[in-house]
């Protein structure tokens, strides 16, 4: 009777198990389906990135993302709702219009940074100068008088705005090295006058606008063609502009020559004072396990150089196509599926930070949590993360997910935990397994990774699909296995930097009044 009893037990759980393949297959073929056949991606994209624009935390654009955001949700069918974690130092862009007035006419290529004072409506004409050189910080201090009434130029010329890669294609390699050489020099020669300011960034641009200054000048190169990384200004007073490489070049040879080239700037900008920060939360409510969650994570916040397109629009969007799919296809998931669009990542992980602080009650009870953030590119890396046992959960959902998508992927169980860069670190430092989909570069951190160039035109669309299906049959899977996720953590080894053994990260609180107090 005993051995009849075990026989018909494992026909029935050799029936459910092949009944249970079978649905997977089903709903992975339906995600396919209707990620290839029915793509919103380039909708969102568009709505997001060319009609909402830039994402910059304290800006009312982010608070018109966040809400676009939860309308796009609604009209799905997906709960959404904004939650205030913070205030920040509001502002808002206006024009930006730099000309070269003499020796001769020439419009340039030029924006001001994030949070940089206006000129107010009427231009500022001025000579343009380069940093004062001195032989150390007193003698710096007797040559601020020079820059009043000037524009001053903070960055280093560049001795050639063609990348590496081009060089080393068409240049003799004595041409290469020469180069290289030059630039070398140049750096060092740079880098020692402003450390003979005696002055950090911050401080040196604060002395400038003591000293008189009408604005400030800087260049940041990328290493490609046409390319700057803009981030934010350090003047309270006085407006700072960034310069293309090119038009940095030209005033900053025409200065050093004594040809006295002047600008006129119009900056329009507006400071906002306190302004709400948020994050938009959506969700999918879970029918067995409505209390554990399975999350899909994304920035939400973007610089301003360009409109965030793959930092972090590519995420973004990723996840809310996601959203969409499972909420046609999988209406009713066994755990919850939240998706998280955090605001402030790029400032230091805000919005992840302080919803892992707010929701602990969340935090403790997440299956697993996929976050994507580094570019277009498809997702060729995923890492255990530190988690012990990551391979037996992470493994079994990774082997459902298509071929055709998942032989691109390289993993690393168990891995270590990831420190910062995103915000799967703020739940990882939490103890949940939460995992990084890495894509691969596209030319992401000299060409659009925090770039006036981070624009619509530079998405790669298939490589987002593939994306959107990894994502889906991921949350799918994570939901649908009937066990929790291990939480067990490796034991970490002894750092080979410091000699002592490395600790898991600790969870830190997001910066609730950011900009507020300076």
């Amino acid at each position: 009777m005993t051995n009849k009893l075990n026989a018909v037990l494992v026909l029935l759980l050799f029936t459910i198990f092949q009944v249970s393949a079978q649905d997977h297959q089903e709903m992975v073929e339906k995600i396919v389906a209707e990620t290839n056949k029915n793509s919103q991606l380039e909708n969102l994209a568009h709505e997001l990135l060319d009609v909402v624009g830039p994402r910059l935390v304290g800006t009312p654009q982010m608070k018109n993302a966040h809400n676009w955001a939860v309308k796009k949700y609604n009209s799905w069918d997906i709960a959404a709702r904004n939650e205030e974690w913070g205030k920040w130092k509001g502002w808002e862009r206006g024009i930006t219009h730099v000309d070269l007035i003499s020796p001769r006419i020439q419009s340039l290529e030029a924006r001001q940074l994030a949070w940089s004072p206006s000129t107010g409506k009427k231009p500022v004409s001025a000579e343009v100068i380069i940093l004062p050189a001195a032989k150390d910080s007193l003698d710096f201090v007797n040559k601020l008088n020079s820059v009043k009434g000037k524009f001053v130029m903070i960055s280093m010329p560049q001795p050639s705005g063609r990348p590496d890669y081009n060089w080393e294609e068409w240049a003799t390699k004595e041409s290469f090295e020469k180069m290289k050489t030059e630039r070398d020099s140049l750096d060092k020669l740079w880098d020692q006058r402003l450390r003979n300011t005696g002055l950090s960034r911050k401080e040196l641009a604060r002395a400038l606008e003591d000293a008189g200054a009408e604005g400030i000048i800087s260049s940041c190169w990328s290493r490609g063609f046409g390319v700057n990384k803009v981030f934010s200004a350090y003047t309270k007073e006085v407006p700072t502009i960034d310069v293309s490489l090119e038009d940095y070049g030209l005033l900053y040879r025409l200065a050093e020559n004594g040809d006295k080239p002047e600008i006129r700037v119009l900056a329009e900008s507006t400071e906002l004072g306190e302004m709400p920060t948020f994050n938009t939360i959506a969700e999918i409510k879970g029918t067995e396990k409505p209390e554990e969650y399975v999350i899909l994570s994304a920035h939400f916040d973007s610089w301003d150089g360009a409109t965030g397109a793959t930092d972090n629009g590519t995420g973004t969007i990723v996840m809310m196509e996601t959203m969409r799919i499972l909420k046609k296809l999988y209406p009713n998931p066994k755990r919850t599926i939240l998706v998280g669009h955090w605001g402030s990542e790029e400032q230091g992980l805000n919005g992840s930070r302080a919803f892992v602080k707010d929701h602990p009650e969340i935090v403790d009870n997440v299956q697993a949590l996929f976050n994507q953030d580094n570019g277009t590119g498809r997702v060729v890396n995923i890492s255990g993360n530190g988690f012990l046992n990551a391979y037996d959960y992470l493994g079994s959902w990774l082997y459902e997910v298509p071929q055709e998508v998942s032989r691109h992927i390289e993993t690393n169980f168990p891995g270590s935990p990831g420190r910062g860069g995103s915000d799967y670190a703020a739940f990882v430092a939490a103890g949940a397994p939460a995992f990084n989909l890495s894509s691969l570069s596209w030319d992401y951190w000299n060409y659009t990774w925090h770039t006036n160039r981070d624009t619509y035109d530079k998405i790669v669309f298939d490589d987002v699909r593939n994306n959107v299906i990894l994502t889906a049959v991921l949350a799918y899977m994570a939901s649908e296995d009937p066990d929790k996720t291990s939480r067990e953590k490796i034991n970490l080894p002894v750092s080979r930097r410091t000699g002592e053994k490395m600790s898991w990260p600790e969870p830190r609180d997001a910066e609730r009044a950011g900009m507020l107090e300076d």
